[in-house]
């Protein structure tokens, strides 16, 4: 979405927990690009937050609820020909349920932490992806307390 001359992302860090096991979802959205952490342009009155679930339902096919706000990105992007600047907000969403495949994407997959971080070519990416997990664990603990486990 243009608002305001700045154009609003939204990014999703997509966390799914298979055999006691963390994966990452990581994205191509063609077939000459590489990995990247899932975005969307924000549309019309809409939020940052609705855009990322609407992506992940629409393009990802699977359902997935926003844990909180993973961080914040600045830059710039070319709209028509004029440069603007492009806020990017990342959140940590959580996988309730996926189809087997995705009909938005060239491809997806799900990795491991280490193995998502060294397939993004972006530092801004990796370092959005580090902040999600840290948010995550955090997140992990405090439901665990809740519930009355033991950490």
């Amino acid at each position: 979405m243009v608002n305001k001359n700045v154009v609003l992302v939204g990014a999703a860090c997509v966390v799914k927990e298979s055999k006691g096991k963390k994966r990452w979802l990581v994205v191509k959205q063609n077939e000459k690009e590489g990995w990247e952490l899932p975005k969307t342009m924000v549309r019309r009155g809409e939020s940052s937050a609705k855009a990322v679930i609407r992506m992940t339902t629409e393009k990802g096919s699977m359902t997935a609820k926003i844990i909180e706000e993973a961080g914040r990105a600045g830059g710039a992007t070319t709209v028509n020909g004029k440069t603007l600047p492009q806020r990017t907000l990342y959140y940590l969403m959580l996988l309730k349920n996926a189809s087997k495949e995705s009909i938005g994407f060239y491809d997806i997959q799900w990795f491991e932490y280490a193995k998502a971080v060294r397939n993004l070519p972006s530092k801004r990416e990796r370092a959005m992806l580090k902040s999600a997990r840290e948010t995550y664990r955090k997140w992990s603990r405090e439901q665990q307390k809740k519930n009355g486990q033991e950490v």
